[in-house]
């Protein structure tokens, strides 16, 4: 049971699981054979999580993708890397605990690691801004992406954000900027990049550290210009509109593979990785270095033409998908002019 957190779509598995449960407790005191019965409920609630994830929205994604139990980064680095050497500060303003940067070993590759960090509970997650870098975040990144260049090292990123943070002093300090300077950075940087977007793959907070030669992404993962509620706020001057708009966004795994924009879905264990925490970063595993010793093959120049053309490429365009995705009674966001 995920520690009695449910979501909506999930309570009727979790009432079995409670049954199952309770069983297991009443076998115990009583020394009875319940095995039969626990089996029977164990496959009963294996065949619902089946059914209801096979039939998820996109606006289900997103919840599965917020999860509060979902492994952030402190996960993974228990779970996934060998040794590492967190690398602190930007050098010019101060060092944002949103943003991980670091030397890292995985498997029996060393990179450098950088990634964003949610935190895990309510304080750490305070402490780190829920993930939302600021503009020296960003720039941290930066430094740490040209200091495996010159180390030729490869870098991995962890992509876990809501977005940046959109206050004040990060627009005063830049944040548009140090994101734009990571993009430029990022194309031409002559080392291997592999990015993997584990949770929430907000806007431009995602981008800063997501152009890559590679990018995976977990199955119930989303990547976006915009959250859902930002979304329908500007479109529809309603958050209520946040499902609806989670469907026009194109915003999931499966959509993203469709529109040619990632280049791997990382399959999840049953029910979601916030049950199996173990079994998803050993998948991230094994997809990291799987990617990492194939490009590591490639010629600094290959590798650079590649990524130029994997970007340009990138985009799809429909004609009448508008008038499908809006809500009903809604007034269409986007109006033909003369």
């Amino acid at each position: 049971m995920a520690a009695n957190y449910a979501l909506s779509f999930e309570e009727p598995v979790f009432e079995l699981e409670k049954k199952i449960e309770d069983l297991r407790k009443t076998a115990a005191a009583k020394q009875l054979d319940l095995s039969v019965q626990i089996t029977g409920l164990e496959a009963q609630r294996d065949t619902l999580l089946r059914e209801t994830y096979a039939k998820l929205s996109a606006w289900d994604r997103v919840k599965v993708a917020r999860h509060p139990l979902r492994p952030v980064l402190s996960d993974y680095l228990a779970l996934m890397v060998d040794e590492y050497l967190e690398l602190h500060g930007d050098r010019r303003f101060g060092d944002d605990k949103a943003m991980f940067t670091g030397f890292a070993k995985v498997g029996d590759e060393k990179v450098m690691l950088i990634a964003n960090q949610k935190g895990k509970t309510t304080k750490e997650r305070i402490a780190r801004n829920f993930g939302m870098s600021n503009p020296e975040g960003y720039r941290k990144a930066l430094s740490k992406m040209k200091l495996a260049e010159k180390f030729r090292l490869p870098v991995v990123t962890l992509i876990d954000t809501p977005g940046a943070n959109p206050d004040i002093g990060a627009e005063e300090r830049g944040q548009g900027y140090a994101i734009a300077e990571n993009l430029l950075a990022m194309a031409a940087l002559r080392t291997p990049i592999v990015c993997v977007v584990t949770g929430e793959g907000g806007s431009g907070g995602a981008l800063g550290v997501g152009l890559g030669d590679r990018l995976c992404i977990l199955e119930n993962a989303y990547y976006s210009v915009i959250t859902p509620e930002g979304c329908a706020a500007i479109l529809w001057k309603s958050g209520d509109q946040a499902p609806q708009a989670a469907t026009a966004l194109r915003l999931t795994a499966k959509d993203l593979m469709d529109l040619g924009l990632v280049d791997e879905i990382i399959p999840e264990p049953l029910g979601g990785a916030h049950r199996n925490p173990k079994d998803t970063a050993a998948a991230v595993k094994e997809c990291i270095l799987r990617h990492v010793k194939e490009l590591k093959g490639q010629a600094a120049d290959g590798l650079l033409r590649m990524r130029y053309a994997k970007h340009r490429k990138m985009g799809v365009f429909l004609e009448g998908a508008v008038e499908a995705a809006k809500p009903a009674g809604a007034a269409s966001p986007v109006q033909a002019t003369g």
